[in-house]
C-alpha cells in the first residue's frame, strides 16, 4: 500500500513540475465577437470574412471597420529551477549532504548482531525443580 502511494504522489509531483516549466502559446480567431477557430501549436485559420479585397482606386476610399480579431494568449513557463550546486553557500552544502546521507540509509537494515549469548553456557541441570516440587504449567 505504501509503495502504491509513493508511486502516486512520484507521478503527480513530476507532472507539476512538468507543466510548470512547460510553456505554449493559444491562438484564437474571433469573427464578429464568435469564437471560429483557436489552435495551441499551429496558426488559426482565418473565415471567409477575413479576406479583403483591395481597393483599386485609392482616392477618397471609405473602408469599412474589418469585423475579425485575432488573439495570441501566451502562456510562459518557470525558467528558474536549475540552482546549481557551486553556489550555494557552506551551510546549505552541508545540509543537502546530511538530508542526503540519512535518506539513502532509511533503505537499508542495521547489520549488527546483537547477540549477547553467543558464548554462554547454561549452567546444568542438576535436578528438575519441576518434577520434584510437581507443578506444571496447563
Amino acid at each position: 500500500m505504501k509503495t502504491v502511494q509513493q508511486q502516486i504522489s512520484s507521478v503527480f509531483l513530476a507532472l507539476v513540475v512538468l507543466l510548470s516549466t512547460v510553456s505554449f502559446t493559444v491562438d484564437s480567431h474571433y469573427c464578429g465577437g464568435i469564437l471560429v477557430d483557436a489552435s495551441l501549436f499551429g496558426h488559426v485559420e482565418t473565415c471567409a470574412m477575413a479576406v479583403q479585397q483591395q481597393p483599386s482606386s485609392s482616392e477618397c476610399d471609405i473602408s469599412k471597420k474589418d469585423c475579425c480579431s485575432d488573439e495570441q494568449a501566451v502562456v510562459e513557463g518557470q525558467d528558474n529551477l536549475k540552482i546549481s550546486f557551486h553556489k550555494m553557500d557552506k551551510d546549505q552544502q552541508l545540509f543537502v549532504a546530511a538530508f542526503i546521507h540519512t535518506y539513502i540509509n532509511l533503505f537499508f537494515e542495521s547489520q549488527v548482531d546483537l547477540n549477547y549469548y553467543k558464548n554462554y553456557t547454561p549452567p546444568l541441570l542438576v535436578w528438575d525443580i519441576q518434577v520434584l516440587e510437581q507443578t506444571f504449567l496447563i
